[in-house]
């Protein structure tokens, strides 16, 4: 299963989205991180939801023509744990 190779991330109740969050010290690092992943998601054409509050980054992967999963999903969620924290 895909799940398994994105370390961090967990499906939701009903396995249609996968998400992660992320934890940071202060509001600008996790507003930092949104910016490099939004930057990530316009150069694949790839879009997540983001939710940024003062130390996290919620980050949350599906595919809306689907309402659901695809491969695509879980190769851009790998892609997020490589910009690190």
């Amino acid at each position: 299963m895909f799940l398994e190779k994105t370390t961090g991330w967990d499906l939701d109740g009903e396995s249609r989205v996968i998400e992660r969050r992320f934890p940071f010290d202060d509001f600008v690092s996790a507003m930092a991180f949104a910016g490099r992943v939004g930057d990530l998601a316009e150069s694949e054409g790839h879009h997540p939801e983001l939710v940024v509050g003062w130390g996290y980054c919620t980050v949350r992967f599906w595919t809306h023509k689907i309402n659901g999963l695809h491969e695509n999903d879980f190769i851009m969620a790998a892609k997020v744990n490589a910009l690190g924290t």
